[in-house]
């Protein structure tokens, strides 16, 4: 009646989880082309 469990199985890689640890370094990076993109835009609107 006990069912056998694989401990050999991987638990689905949540994606979330897996951007986390590189934040720190994503978020400044973003933030910059961000606020590049909005600098060469309003140059180019001028």
């Amino acid at each position: 009646m006990s069912a056998k469990h694989d401990h050999n199985e991987q638990a689905p890689v949540d994606i979330v989880e897996s951007i986390v640890p590189h934040m720190p370094v994503l978020l400044p990076v973003a933030g910059a082309v961000l606020i590049f993109l909005l600098a060469f835009i309003a140059v180019f609107m001028a």
